[in-house]
């Protein structure tokens, strides 16, 4: 497995034997095919960060994220989920540009 990009609190690892993904999220490890990663990614960019700073439309700044069709649930603080769309950005990014290199 080889890191496709790691920040603070979690870790995207690219298996291209089994063809699929890991997300290391610190306090557990969730396998992901390309379709979940993809919906992940569309989950995590539809997420209002302004909400976490008006305390009427989120009192307490947690979001909750649920993976894989519900199997996983995770409750992420504003810095968490600042830190889950920065990881899965750059991720894309990353993918595309080793996407470009191993077909050239």
């Amino acid at each position: 497995m080889k890191v496709v990009f790691q920040s603070k609190f979690y870790t995207l690892y690219q298996s291209d034997k089994e063809k699929c993904h890991y997300l290391d999220m610190n306090q557990k490890t969730i396998k992901l095919s390309f379709c979940q990663l993809l919906a992940l990614r569309n989950k995590v960019q539809n997420i209002s960060i302004e909400n976490h700073f008006n305390s009427d439309l989120n009192k307490h700044g947690f979001e909750v994220l649920m993976l894989c069709n519900k199997e996983h649930l995770f409750i992420l603080n504003t810095i968490e989920l600042l830190d889950l769309k920065t990881l899965v950005d750059y991720s894309f990014i990353s993918l595309d540009i080793d996407h470009i290199v191993t077909t050239s």
